[in-house]
């Protein structure tokens, strides 16, 4: 083992012991009743913020990677606005208590499926044909977040007040009312994207170094991209139907993955952020629930905290 590998491995191994240590203390703290209830009941809360988790850090990683820039976030491909044009649009069509009245499951299936769709359409329409230009799926996938946004706020604009603050509370992420029937269809996607794209880890170090770089190097750039850009949108959308939107989470441990590391090599970088991304969720549902009372959302401060980082990252020029 060389040196340059010691800090990271470190690192991890302090990170995991704390993950665990915040697990544990999720599970225990406070704990009243019956404890065949409560680690059932809370262990499937802790499942859900470990999926989640997992899944905002490892796709924002990997969006980072073939789009070689720092401060962006799969939110930029319209994810979160197509979420909310889809929430807008089922209560505007059937109300708040026919959305209520659907199938969690039919209702998860519906998201998940529209948002992969959606990203399928973009990356074959604007990856597939001869420009094959990243910069352009970028733009025109912020353009579409902009119209879905547009739409969504004209609905919003014309329907029922008291139906519009059922509407807010959907369009916030929560990591308290998971759906227990959803983590097993969740787990099952998230462990198979993982399968695949732990078996490309030998191409996420080449693919950050550049088309031209990749190619000299053998890797067949466009059909990597490709599949790394549908891994990301099958993990983002998993986790956005899972919980609701969080758009700076993934820009928040991602750059401090980087920070901490010790190394830009994806087998530490990966782990790392998902990591990370586990105390910060377990660790800020724990503080929440049992400091603070459920007074706010965990989302709101995600949210505020990750904002802060992004200006940061604007102000001192990290952007490639």
């Amino acid at each position: 083992m060389r040196n340059t590998d010691l800090h990271p491995i470190r690192v991890l191994v302090i990170l995991a012991a704390v993950a665990a240590a915040v697990i544990v203390l999720f599970m225990t703290v406070n704990a009243k009743g019956r404890w065949d209830f409560i680690l059932a009941f809370r262990g499937a809360k802790v499942l859900s913020m470990i999926l989640v988790a997992y899944a905002i850090a490892v796709s924002t990683v990997l969006f980072q990677t073939v789009s070689h820039n720092r401060i962006l976030t799969p939110s930029i491909m319209g994810f979160d606005a197509l979420y909310g044009l889809l929430q807008t649009g089922l209560i505007f069509a059937l109300g708040s208590a026919g959305l209520g009245a659907l199938d969690p499951r039919l209702l998860f299936g519906i998201e998940v499926v529209t948002m992969v769709a959606f990203s399928s359409l973009l990356y074959r329409w604007l990856f597939s044909g001869n420009s094959r230009s990243l910069h352009l799926l970028l733009l025109v996938g912020i353009v579409f977040g902009v119209l879905f946004r547009s739409l969504a706020g004209f609905m919003q604009r014309i329907i029922d007040p008291n139906e519009f603050v059922v509407l807010q509370d959907r369009l916030f992420a929560n990591f308290n009312s998971v759906n227990d029937d959803l983590l097993a269809v969740s787990t099952a996607a998230v462990v198979a994207v993982s399968i695949v794209g732990w078996r490309m880890m030998h191409a996420y170090d080449v693919l950050a170094l550049g088309r031209e770089a990749a190619i000299n190097l053998g890797v067949d750039h466009t059909r990597a991209v490709t599949i790394v850009l549908m891994l990301v949108a099958i993990l983002i959308s998993v986790s956005t139907a899972l919980v609701g939107p969080v758009t700076f989470f993934g820009l928040l441990v991602a750059n401090l993955a980087y920070q901490i590391a010790g190394s830009h090599k994806h087998r530490f970088i990966l782990p790392v952020a998902s990591l990370l991304a586990v105390i910060c969720i377990v660790g800020g549902q724990l503080v929440l629930e049992r400091i603070f009372a459920f007074d706010t959302a965990l989302s709101i401060v995600i949210e505020f905290v990750g904002g802060i980082v992004f200006l940061a990252l604007l102000i001192r020029g990290t952007a490639r």
